[in-house]
């Protein structure tokens, strides 16, 4: 998603040859991880909104800050990763940290200081891992694979997405809304995501010059207009693209689907969002990253469309889903692959990590603001102010990337 292609005017690139090893490995890694993370996603709008009773403003912090957490520290870690030319290390602490807070979870009970803290310090691991395993993919990959190889990663980190809310569905309907269990098994993936990582990830050391990689440096990318007016867009589209949880929780009361379907809404997208990585990533090589990162926000406009739809039972909420889910299938890994050809490979992570904390930032705003909106108005008023400001804001990237 972000970075202007290298190749050409007018020429088709050939992609063929088979993706590294690496890309295999680090997609082990995040199907385990995702299994892990997606538990929890699933779980905390029961137990926050059912369970704690909190209100929308509060689940709007707290997911903000589950979104938003990541921001800085994914410059943390990207810079840290491009200064010691050590990504897999970098990525490990992160990994290792997040699984950690598994653990953690369900000592604090329903103290909202304590989940809090709690989820920043998760997301913190993924903010930390992020650029450096994104860069670990980009440098084993030859340029002309780069969307096809972000696709791949992207479509076996799905498959944990998948089984995650499917796992906490299960346990939930055998035990309850019991907390313990679900962060127990969260724990033991998460945990063997990191020895994975540990004993198979091989990273490509490269020969760079670390006093070229500095603070300065990495804020001099900035001042290349392409990879301004790139972070620029990433970050406006990011304050209109609300939380997956926002997503689920308002289409299951407009839906008016029952309340035990909630943990399963994240299967439907994350199915799509599978389907779809390796074959869209191949088609953006050939077609160009940018339209169709561009492209995902377009169905993203669909599915907040699908929000507005009254008693639109099941036929709403798989229309809304598989929507939703194309729009990843655009741009999570598209995004990655886009920088990738343009960053500097001894900038790279600290590269990546810009543009993705530009858009992880807005997000955060964006949850926060949602939940203020859904607390002080009818919930569709609110669905129709985002899905106005999200045309908006797709014409103005559209004017803004067209000037570069």
């Amino acid at each position: 998603m972000y970075v202007a292609s290298t190749r050409s005017p007018g020429r088709t690139p050939k992609v063929s040859g088979r993706l590294p090893g690496t890309v295999f490995a680090l997609g082990t890694v995040s199907l385990l991880t995702d299994i892990s993370a997606e538990m929890v996603t699933a779980f905390l709008p029961v137990y926050l909104i059912y369970t704690l009773q909190m209100s929308y403003v509060q689940f709007g912090l707290l997911d903000g800050l589950y979104t938003g957490a990541t921001a800085v520290l994914r410059l943390v870690g990207g810079y840290v990763s491009d200064r010691t030319s050590r990504p897999k290390l970098v990525a490990l602490f992160g990994y290792g940290l997040s699984a950690v807070t598994k653990l953690v979870f369900p000592m604090v009970g329903a103290s909202s200081f304590g989940i809090g803290g709690v989820l920043a310090t998760d997301r913190a691991g993924k903010g930390i891992r992020t650029a450096p395993r994104d860069a670990l993919i980009s440098l084993a990959t030859p340029s002309d694979q780069l969307g096809a190889a972000f696709g791949v990663h992207r479509a076996m980190d799905t498959v944990g997405a998948l089984c995650g809310p499917l796992l906490t569905f299960l346990i939930l309907s055998q035990i309850g809304t019991a907390a313990g269990p679900v962060f127990v098994v969260s724990f033991v993936f998460a945990a063997i995501g990191v020895v994975v990582l540990l004993a198979f990830v091989r990273e490509r050391r490269s020969r760079v010059n670390r006093s070229k990689v500095s603070v300065k440096a990495g804020m001099g990318l900035l001042r290349d207009a392409k990879f301004r007016r790139a972070t620029i867009a990433a970050a406006l589209l990011g304050l209109v693209t609300i939380s997956d949880a926002f997503v689920f929780v308002v289409l299951q009361k407009v839906s008016d689907i029952p309340v035990g379907f909630l943990p399963l809404l994240p299967l439907g997208t994350a199915a799509v969002f599978l389907l779809g990585a390796a074959p869209i990533g191949r088609m953006a090589d050939r077609f160009g990253r940018w339209k169709v990162f561009f492209a995902g926000h377009v169905l993203l406009l669909v599915t907040y469309g699908m929000l507005l739809v009254p008693d639109g039972g099941f036929l709403a909420v798989a229309i809304a889903l598989a929507a939703h889910g194309l729009f990843y299938a655009c741009t999570d890994g598209v995004l990655s692959a886009y920088a990738s050809g343009f960053v500097p490979a001894d900038l790279r992570a600290t590269g990546l990590a810009t543009i993705q904390t530009g858009q992880a930032l807005t997000r955060m705003v964006s949850s926060v603001v949602f939940g203020v909106m859904l607390a002080g108005m009818a919930m569709s008023s609110a669905v129709i102010a985002l899905v106005a400001v999200l045309i908006a804001a797709l014409i103005a990237v559209a004017l803004l990337v067209r000037s570069s």
